[in-house]
């Protein structure tokens, strides 16, 4: 039996994200939404994911940014962020367990239930510019 280890360096960070985000790529719901937005980009919006990953779980401040701004006008519901979350979910179950994996967990959730906030509320209030 493979017993899985946490998420503690770098190359854990890609594994994560290259497999969450291959998911998401082929997901019915999501992947066209995804795929729409960043087209032939994929490879720089993995390497952005990969430092702000690193940044939120291994404290290795490589990300700068407003991981929030590209998402305020995508046409997004619950459901998108329920399957987000799903797949997340799944792909740390996957491939880790730990500490930093549950945190992994957590903070997806957080920034979820955020993301979906913000958007429902620059919905319903279509003058407020970011």
């Amino acid at each position: 039996m493979h017993v899985k280890k946490d998420i503690s360096q770098i190359e854990d960070i890609k594994l994560l994200v290259d497999s969450f985000y291959s998911a998401i790529r082929q997901h019915e719901l999501l992947g066209p939404v995804f795929n729409r937005i960043i087209q032939e980009r994929w490879s720089a919006h993995l390497e952005k994911m990969y430092r702000f990953w690193q940044t939120v779980l291994l404290e290795e401040h490589t990300y700068y940014g407003s991981p929030f701004p590209p998402h305020a006008k995508l046409p997004l519901t619950r459901e998108h962020f329920d399957t987000w979350l799903t797949i997340w979910r799944s792909t740390i179950d996957r491939f880790f367990a730990g500490r930093i994996a549950e945190e992994a967990k957590w903070r997806g959730d957080k920034m979820a239930a955020m993301f979906l906030s913000k958007i429902e509320y620059f919905k319903s209030r279509p003058l407020n510019i970011l």
